[in-house]
């Protein structure tokens, strides 16, 4: 196993994705069982992460959340004059805090507007570097209103931090005639990954994660008997990588067309490498038991996270882990709402359980979770330009998985909305290979990924051999 994670991580941006048999035989928003094991998006999902290993052994994961109530800051535009926000600001006074790396802004209602601008800043950790004030953006990767999995609490946009141990809040709202209150509920969510032992996991994960481990050295941990929840995971990948992979290794669209049984004519792309969630070590313990399914995959929804592009890609792991808390401990989604993610590298992660072949239910588009995929780039490019490999692992990942279902990435599709941005039960014609803001209403993926999706395709179609 090592070695294939050590051989298929070198080739992850250059190479494509393993397929299963394409089989979507099963009704919209099904549910299929996995195993018998407790659901953990029910926790406490303010306390410290249950799972992981003892703290002797490393920092376990944990999220902590800490309230935001009326707050005498000053608007970043008025501050050199003194002038006090709006009445009703809220936010949380400069405070040391225990670390954490990722955090957002939740509310009780998600059907609330929060009709305010959200500020943060952290000290990096164990220094008294302040950042500058960084915005939060507005967030509406949900699940869908009609599906058995809901939103049970507004938030922002999660924002990647690198290691913190200080922090500050401040909101700013809407004035004017049309200024609307504050939600109820409103506080500030601090995910920490955790790091070494507990939450790096298995030897083959640091390789992928290694600077994460409190030494910062290659770990020697044996690789760990599966749990049940892990053991079902990776089962619904049983015809891609052995029980337990970290990496599904890549094949050739050659490979890939006689696997799946089509002649050389079959228009699908070549199975780009994927770390599994092995490979970024989800605690399955976290997400529902059950896998999610739709009736087949017919777009692909492109996203950003909107969080900070200062990130190694030894540390994306740790991003995708503190994302799947956020959206689980803190959220309370059965799992993380991104079918996929890619960072800067290109390299490609599995995101909601269920199986990568297979047309797994996410909760990315509003409205639109239905027979699509979502995959988020990591980073945020309103003004800055994603990776070239980030760009063509996007290209990759869609060639395969469209593929799959006899999509063209350069045609148009016909979906039917849940809601949202267009009324329920309204057809919609788009791309098959859409932006977020495409389905919803928001700036999703940011304007310079949104500008690279004709790149994406006409490379994904090309791969598919059209």
């Amino acid at each position: 196993m090592r070695a294939i994670l050590a051989a298929s991580l070198g080739s992850l941006c250059t190479a494509a994705l393993l397929a299963p048999s394409a089989s979507a035989a099963a009704s919209t928003a099904q549910v299929a069982d996995a195993v018998p094991a407790k659901a953990g998006a029910a926790a406490d999902r303010t306390a410290p992460a249950d799972g992981g290993a003892p703290a002797s052994s490393g920092r376990p994961p944990a999220t902590r959340s800490l309230p935001l109530t009326g707050f005498g800051t000053t608007d970043r535009s008025a501050r050199t004059a003194g002038q006090p926000t709006a009445p009703g600001a809220a936010g949380l006074a400069r405070r040391d805090v225990a670390p954490f790396s990722l955090l957002g802004v939740v509310w009780d209602d998600a059907s609330h507007d929060l009709n305010a601008r959200v500020e943060v800043r952290t000290r990096a950790a164990g220094t008294d570097r302040w950042s500058r004030w960084l915005e939060l953006e507005s967030h509406r990767d949900a699940p869908d209103s009609e599906s058995p999995e809901r939103d049970i609490r507004g938030s922002t946009a999660p924002l990647w931090v690198g290691e913190a141990d200080g922090v500050e809040v401040r909101l700013i709202p809407q004035t004017g005639a049309d200024a609307k209150p504050l939600p109820a509920g409103l506080r500030v969510a601090l995910v920490d990954p955790g790091r070494g032992a507990a939450a790096d996991g298995p030897e083959g994960a640091d390789g992928i994660d290694g600077t994460d481990r409190s030494d910062g050295k290659p770990g020697k941990n044996p690789t760990p008997e599966l749990t049940p929840e892990a053991a079902a995971a990776s089962a619904v990948n049983a015809q891609l990588a052995e029980l337990g992979a970290q990496v599904i290794p890549p094949l050739s669209r050659k490979e890939t067309q006689a696997q799946l049984g089509g002649g050389a004519d079959s228009h699908i792309g070549p199975r780009p490498g994927i770390v599994t969630r092995a490979g970024w070590n989800a605690n399955e313990s976290w997400r529902e038991r059950q896998f999610l399914y739709t009736n087949t995959v017919r777009a692909a929804f492109v996203h950003h996270t909107a969080m900070s592009n200062n990130y190694t890609c030894a540390q994306a792991p740790s991003v995708i882990r503190s994302i799947y808390q956020y959206h689980t401990r803190t959220l309370g989604w059965r799992d993380i709402g991104y079918n996929f993610l890619v960072d800067k590298c290109g390299t490609i992660y599995e995101g909601r359980a269920g199986g990568v072949a297979k047309p797994v239910q996410g909760a990315h588009t509003y409205g639109f979770n239905s027979n699509t995929t979502g995959i988020a780039v990591l980073g945020s490019f309103g003004a800055t330009a994603p990776s070239r490999e980030a760009v063509e692992g996007v290209a990759k990942l869609i060639g395969w998985k469209l593929g799959l279902h006899g999509i063209n990435p350069a045609g148009s599709v016909t979906l039917t909305s849940g809601g949202g941005k267009y009324p329920a039960g309204t057809a919609v014609t788009m791309r098959a290979v859409s932006g977020h803001r495409d389905g919803f209403a928001t700036e999703c993926p940011g304007a310079q990924l949104y500008g690279n999706l004709g790149t994406v395709r006409s490379l994904a179609a090309r791969l598919q051999g059209r």
